[in-house]
């Protein structure tokens, strides 16, 4: 079973033997013994993203490699969930909501897309104890972002933000699961896991009356209004 430990603004998911799917700056497939969730002080503008990874696992005295994601919200606020073989780790900010409406949509006040990073996101760092090869760790990762959007919708009426990851694990010793979609016993604890630890930290962050209401009303965010063109096959 996955273990958490933090230290210095970090979390640390820690899974030995573990391989990973990450999205983010850090992202993609890894083999590595824990997978890592950084906060980062508001202002924050660093480039060099790597380095500064690297420095704040060290300061926390975190020596296993893994991959790493970066968050504005604290680690006071970072919340667990555990169900069967799956563990999750959530964080949640939603000053940089992001909205994705059907047409017609009356709301017309949206925000500017820009590469800054602002003191927001929702992060989750979800593990599991059974062996998914490489393409059922992705099926794992889409049903983890379908429960974050899933619960953020109806808990905010946000989809999501503009910087939102997932880092995704499994220990290849455990025994072999070849699915995990929403409805597998893998999947189906990854589902409730996010969506319980998200609640729990939006929880230690915000009362209801805190979240935007729109995208305008929020710090930073975006909504994608633009329209594609549909073709038929």
């Amino acid at each position: 079973m996955a273990e958490t430990t933090v230290a210095d603004g970090v979390c640390r998911l820690a899974l030995s033997g573990g391989r990973w799917l990450a999205t983010g700056f850090d992202g993609g497939y890894a083999d590595a013994d824990a997978a890592y969730n950084i906060s980062v002080p508001t202002g924050f503008d660093r480039t060099d993203l790597d380095a500064y990874a690297d420095s704040r696992l060290a300061d926390a005295d975190f020596a296993d490699d893994g991959p790493r994601l970066l968050t504005g919200v604290e680690m006071r606020h970072a919340r667990g969930a555990r169900r069967g073989s799956v563990t999750v780790v959530a964080t949640a900010g939603i000053t940089n909501p992001a909205r994705l409406p059907l047409p017609p949509d009356g709301d017309a006040a949206h925000g500017d897309a820009d590469d800054r990073r602002p003191p927001g996101t929702v992060n989750l760092l979800v593990a599991t104890a059974r062996a998914l090869d490489d393409g059922t760790l992705a099926t794992l990762l889409a049903t983890a972002v379908e429960a974050k959007t899933a619960t953020l919708q109806q808990a905010t009426g946000f989809s999501g933000t503009t910087t939102d990851a997932v880092a995704v694990g499994c220990d290849p010793a455990g025994d072999p699961a070849d699915f995990a979609g929403s409805g597998t016993a893998v999947g189906s604890a990854t589902r409730a896991c996010v969506r319980d630890a998200l609640v729990a930290s939006l929880d230690a962050r915000y009362t209801e009356d805190d979240y935007p209401a729109t995208v305008a009303d929020a710090d930073h965010g975006v909504r994608t209004d633009e329209r594609a063109t549909v073709f038929q096959l």
